[in-house]
């Protein structure tokens, strides 16, 4: 599968902005621990892009519809770490994609809503300013900082090294992302 198959396949399911930013996001996140760790760069691109397609056009199936379309297509890597991208769903971590893609989901989507509430955005953001945040239970009350700890758990990676590589990540994109 292409890039632009996945997106093809992505709009036809999602046409919020955020949710669209989130996905690229998590997809640009991908794609710099794929190439970080020596692994297929578009692979692991897609999947982030791609790990959320179905939210917003069927939220009591997701991940379901997109993970059986991935399936149909002879993609079953990609299928299996998105069906294994939340803890309470019981899939297995078989792969470092599975792991990662846990990993960075929640943390990336959590790091964007700390942009959103600096007057500077992404320019200034510290990993400390970040795990602050996680601390307090009211910001972004949505992102279940268990899944974020979980993931970087699975990952085997420490807390402020990971979120240091997500910011790197978005950084270099903010023009793009709005951040």
């Amino acid at each position: 599968m292409t890039r632009d198959e996945a997106f093809g396949m992505l709009i036809e399911m999602t046409s919020s902005a955020s949710l669209l930013r989130h996905m690229r996001s998590v997809e640009l996140v991908m794609a710099a621990y794929a190439e970080k760790l020596g692994e297929d760069k578009e692979v692991w691109a897609i999947a982030g892009l791609l790990h959320d397609a179905d939210y917003e056009a069927f939220p009591d199936q997701h991940p379901a519809i997109i993970v059986e379309k991935l399936q149909a297509l002879g993609e079953t890597h990609i299928a299996h770490a998105i069906a294994a991208h939340y803890t309470k769903w019981n899939v297995p971590y078989i792969s470092m994609l599975d792991k990662t893609l846990l990993a960075c989901d929640e943390l990336t989507g959590f790091i964007v809503a700390c942009c959103q509430v600096r007057p500077d955005g992404i320019a200034t953001l510290e990993p400390k300013s970040v795990i602050k945040k996680l601390k307090d239970k009211g910001f972004a009350a949505k992102v279940d900082r268990d899944e974020v700890y979980k993931g970087i758990e699975l990952l085997g990676i420490e807390l402020t090294e990971h979120i240091a590589f997500i910011v790197t990540v978005l950084k270099k994109n903010r023009e793009e992302l709005g951040l």
